[in-house]
Parts: C-alpha cells; structure tokens; sequence
C-alpha cells in the first residue's frame, strides 16, 4: 500500500459522518413529509437512510481495516424547517454532492495504490451519481429532459 494511511483514514471518517448525517437528515425528512404523495415519498426517504447506514458502516470497517479509529462524531445538520419535497430533494441533492466529493477525494488519493480502496471509492461513486440522477429527475417537471439546476438567487422555483 503505497498511499498515504492516515490521510485514507481521515477521508474514511469524514464518509462515515457525512452518511451518517444522512441518515439523520433521511429519517428526519421521512416524518416531515405530508400529502398525497406521502407513502411512496416516505418509503423512499426511509430506504435512504437505510443505504446511508449502510455506506456508514462499510466506511467505518475501513477505517479499522487500516488500524484507525471510527469517528464518533456525525457529519453537519443543519435544520433549514424547509419540508416541501422540493426543498428536501434540492438540500438531498446538495448533500449527496458532498459525499460524492469524499469518494472522488479517496478514489485520487488510492488509484493506483490500493485496489480494495480504490474499488470501494469507485462503486461509491456509482452508487451516489445514480442517487443523485434520481434525485434530479424528481426535481424536474415532467416533459423536462434537461438536468436540473437549483436558482441562482436561492429560491425555491422550479425550472
């Protein structure tokens, strides 16, 4: 293993939290959904969560692998009392380009260096690209084929 261990076990730790905030975030929205759409949207947001404990837990066995320590602490959670489905999906969407930012940062640091490391980050990837292009396409209005891009000004407005 010719990568650097600990900066590996940092961008580890930081997935875990960031999951885990997730995991918060997904359950937190699961009951702050209402309306007609509420059973599908709600089953959906529980099975992310679900996924994000999931990612959580693959990090944290890394981590350990590599002889580091799991972080106790959990990524940021900032309540914006926003719960249209709109709102949830775009600050979704924002965080799953976050956590697809510490992947492509563990993909650079092992490419090359450690092929179970590099293998992980890659299907990670994957994983999250897809999630955000769910995310994208229930953001968009139907008979939009363009991807979506959240307003400059910070508004909520659909394209």
């Amino acid at each position: 293993m010719d990568f650097d261990k600990d900066k590996a076990i940092a961008l580890l730790n930081k997935i875990m939290e960031l999951e885990l905030a997730g995991v918060v975030r997904y359950t937190h929205y699961s009951l702050m959904v209402y309306g007609y759409n509420r059973i599908p949207v709600v089953a959906w947001l529980k099975e992310q969560a679900e996924e994000g404990l999931l990612h959580a837990h693959r990090a944290g066995e890394l981590v350990t692998l590599l002889g580091g320590y799991p972080s106790l602490s959990i990524g940021p959670l900032l309540e914006t009392h926003h719960h249209d489905i709109g709102d949830i999906l775009r600050e979704s969407l924002a965080n799953e380009k976050e956590a697809c930012g510490a992947y492509y940062q563990l993909l650079e640091l092992t490419q090359g260096k450690s092929v179970l490391l590099e293998d992980y980050a890659r299907g990670l990837v994957v994983e999250e690209e897809m999630h955000a292009d769910q995310v994208n396409k229930m953001l968009r209005r139907t008979g939009r084929t363009g991807v979506y891009e959240a307003p400059q000004s910070g508004g909520s407005q659909q394209p």
